[in-house]
């Protein structure tokens, strides 16, 4: 006797709405990412805000090998494509992906010429941009408009947390309701509007972190990306965690799992999920975690653990 596995409103039976499948239904095929460093900062790095960035960020530990700001953008897109055609070789069609720092962070005709350097390449199907919420205006996000005409375009903000606390802590150098307005005016352009949420930062706790799952799913979100803190060295979050180790909420593996799926089932089922947890090289990290598990690993054991106790994305909302 066959048994039919249910399909969920996303269209397909597994347990939360994952991103490469949303993909997939949109163009038929399956596309990877390429990451480019273009050599943006952000204005809380360079001084126009404040300086220091992030106290977490070491954007060097999220960078892949054949990044390298000296080199053009449409060299990086080549050797990206290369890269990945020998590590996925079911991929044909690439996303150029501008994930270091802040990229919209730059007057317009700067970006125009960053970007359409890697719409040149016949295999990119589209950008997607990691920026804040403070470097979009109108001019850019209606420009970015036009290129969705034609091309796939994706705008990453990084929300990192919904409370102004936390923000000020971490020196982001805005606020929610920024956040709030940046992710709003990119959606009604109908351009694809992506987020990053971290979890475990600095002062709070399991239930405010459960508390941004309603307040995120009221927002105009395609996609986002979940991180959990990690501890990098040469930080200054790796100072604090080790002056006030008692204001970081420390996941186990097992305790993560169950957190995630929780928040999972109060997240909007419409909202994609591209990952649970983010991942660097282990020589970049102060402080290992969970065996240095790899994210396709955590990935499977959410999902049994989802199965196991028939749970899935939107259940509790």
């Amino acid at each position: 006797m066959t048994v039919t596995k249910q399909k969920y409103s996303w269209g397909n039976s597994r347990r939360f709405n994952a991103y490469s499948n949303y993909l997939k239904m949109k163009f038929g095929e399956r596309f990877q990412k390429v990451t480019i460093d273009a050599g943006f900062t952000c204005p809380n790095r360079d001084g126009k805000i404040t300086k220091g960035g992030c106290t977490y960020c070491d954007n060097n530990a999220f960078n892949p090998s054949y990044n390298n700001p000296e080199k053009s953008v449409y060299w990086q897109v080549q050797e990206g494509i290369e890269f990945h055609k020998k590590r996925y070789r079911k991929a044909n069609k690439y996303i150029a992906y501008f994930q270091p720092y802040s990229n919209t962070y730059a007057p317009l005709d700067e970006l125009k010429e960053i970007y359409e350097q890697a719409l040149k390449i016949p295999e990119i199907i589209g950008l997607s941009i990691g920026t804040r919420p403070d470097c979009v205006d109108d001019e850019k996000l209606d420009y970015l408009k036009q290129l969705n005409e034609k091309y796939f375009i994706s705008i990453e903000y990084g929300i990192e947390s919904c409370f102004d606390k936390t923000l000020e802590r971490i020196n982001r150098g805005h606020n929610f309701l920024q956040t709030k307005k940046a992710i709003k005016k990119t959606a009604e352009r109908g351009i694809h509007t992506g987020a990053h949420l971290i979890f475990g930062l600095p002062g709070e706790t399991k239930e405010m972190m459960l508390k941004e799952a309603e307040i995120i799913s009221e927002l105009p979100l395609n996609s986002i990306k979940f991180h959990q803190l990690q501890i990098l060295k040469n930080t200054a979050i790796e100072k604090e965690f080790k002056n006030n180790p008692e204001d970081f909420i420390n996941f186990k593996l097992d305790e993560y799992i169950d957190f995630i799926i929780k928040f999972v089932e109060k997240l909007n089922p419409e909202i994609s999920i591209e990952r649970f947890a983010g991942e660097v090289p282990p020589r970049f990290l102060a402080k290992k975690t969970w065996e240095l598990l790899r994210n396709d690993q955590l990935l499977n054991l959410i999902e049994k653990k989802m199965e196991e106790i028939d749970s899935w994305q939107g259940k509790r909302r």
